[in-house]
């Protein structure tokens, strides 16, 4: 009996819970809980963490889950090493739906850095107006450089004071289009772009807006987790499920 936890919060989440609650699969969607209102899955859904790597493989013995589909942010490393981990633990199957990462091209201005803090040190001395695409949950850092006013794009309203002393905050859920971004860099007269390496359709507006507009784009490389097999597609994750069934 093939029993699925599918770790969500991304579009490639959606799409396959989407498929699995078509196919009659016998699965639970998983929330972080990182947003308020998390978009709503066809799947019976959990919204919060496990509480680890103890707590998770916990949980999968409890409900006895057979499977575990990672389709979590690129950059949630420390869920992706702890479900590595978890499924170890528990002698349960693992897979990583994830989308590629984004490879540069003709007319693309960007800076390859490995962490936050490179990303603050790219940015120039002289005041800037940066759009900062990469969340609520690392602004701290940019602190350093309280010079540049930073626009923000996030899901919800923030719920403490920013920690940036010169900000512009739009709320938003994506997808979002070229020509949109376009405007709203052009609206706020962005001479910077950072954003986090996510990959995938849905967040890559911001980089065509860039290429355009002659923008560079200081681009935050992925997160290392622990070696799982990693599938690109609805299909092959399907193929997966059958292939390690019972």
């Amino acid at each position: 009996m093939t029993r699925i936890l599918l770790l969500g919060g991304t579009s490639e989440a959606s799409s396959l819970a989407k498929t699995l609650a078509e196919s009659g699969a016998d699965a639970v969607f998983s929330y972080a809980g990182r947003t308020a209102k998390p978009v709503s899955q066809p799947l019976p859904t959990r919204v919060g963490g496990f509480g680890g790597v103890d707590g998770l493989a916990a949980y999968l013995k409890a409900e006895a889950i057979t499977h575990v589909v990672d389709a979590t942010h690129p950059f949630a490393a420390q869920m992706s090493t702890n479900a590595v981990q978890a499924c170890e633990t528990a002698g349960v199957n693992l897979c990583a739906f994830e989308r590629p990462a984004w490879q540069a091209g003709e007319g693309d201005t960007w800076v390859h850095v490995g962490t936050i803090g490179e990303a603050v040190d790219a940015l120039p001395e002289a005041a800037a107006q940066v759009f900062l695409a990469i969340g609520k949950q690392n602004l701290t850092q940019f602190a350093a450089k309280p010079q540049h006013h930073y626009l923000l794009r996030l899901v919800d309203e923030p719920e403490a004071p920013l920690p940036l002393p010169h900000t512009t905050v739009e709320i938003a859920r994506g997808p979002f289009d070229a020509v949109d971004d376009t405007a709203l860099m052009q609206r706020h007269g962005i001479t910077h772009v950072v954003a986090k390496n996510a990959g995938g359709m849905g967040a890559a507006a911001k980089l065509t807006a860039a290429r355009g507009l002659g923008l560079p784009v200081i681009l935050i490389g992925r997160p290392q987790v622990p070696v799982r097999p990693i599938l690109g597609s609805v299909a092959e994750v399907m193929a997966w499920l059958s292939h390690t069934a019972g």
